[in-house]
């Protein structure tokens, strides 16, 4: 059960792989272009693993941003990850000691595979996190690390570097669009998240639009729990 298990992480994260392996290296790079040599790409791939988190990082170090400021901004960026937390209660129960790190590794990415993939029933659910989250760390540190060896010998502009993470959420939205017959979810959260924009500036738009979109959909539940297949007939 157990090499089943890694076996079907390993295939379902081959994709994130491409994609960490791509932005580890934008990353390593912009963090060599700002002055920091490569043992700081490890240290922060390895105790953070926070892609966009690691990027803004890398400007609040340059700018010599105060601890306060970079520990704020960081909640702010990253307070997203409560709802994911919330989502995931019911799997991750049960999964013992490897729960922190489970808690610690919970990326975009790893989220929208763990929460979206149905495992056959020889395949131990618990094993199958943490082997998921385990691949896509080490393709992030392995990507990191590259980026900043490279830098030191293959010198090249990193301007636009940083606008990686958000062409990668795009393309995992675009994704789960075109996997799932359910659109309200996403309407919802594009919507709520420009209304937000508009009313409260780009700085302070993310955290009312994530509450507001918890909200909303706590109110459309009943409506999203509809199975697939019914979503579907009704089209």
């Amino acid at each position: 059960m157990t090499k089943k298990s890694f076996r079907r992480a390993f295939r379902d994260s081959l994709p994130i792989m491409a994609g960490y392996l791509a932005l580890g290296i934008g990353y390593g790079v912009l963090l060599q272009s700002k002055g920091y040599s490569f043992w700081w790409a490890i240290l922060m791939s390895v105790t953070m693993f926070a892609g966009s988190g690691q990027y803004a990082g890398v400007d609040f170090m340059a700018s010599g941003a105060s601890l306060l400021t970079t520990a704020f901004m960081t909640l702010i960026i990253n307070c997203r990850h409560f709802f994911y937390g919330v989502s995931l209660l019911e799997k991750y129960r049960g999964t013992g000691l490897v729960k922190p790190y489970l808690i610690f590794g919970l990326t975009d990415e790893t989220y929208s595979i763990t929460a979206t993939t149905k495992l056959e029933d020889d395949i131990n659910p618990k094993k199958y996190y943490f082997f998921l989250t385990a691949l896509n760390h080490s393709y992030w540190i392995t990507g990191c690390v590259l980026g900043a060896v490279l830098g030191m010998f293959l010198p090249f502009p990193s301007t636009g570097i940083d606008f990686a993470m958000t062409a990668l959420f795009i393309v995992i939205m675009t994704e789960q669009w075109l996997s799932s017959k359910q659109h309200l979810p996403a309407v919802l959260g594009v919507a709520t998240t420009l209304i937000c924009l508009v009313v409260f500036g780009a700085q302070y738009f993310i955290v009312p639009a994530l509450f507001l979109i918890a909200a909303e959909l706590m109110i459309f539940r009943k409506k999203l729990d509809i199975p697939e297949s019914e979503v579907a007939e009704d089209d």
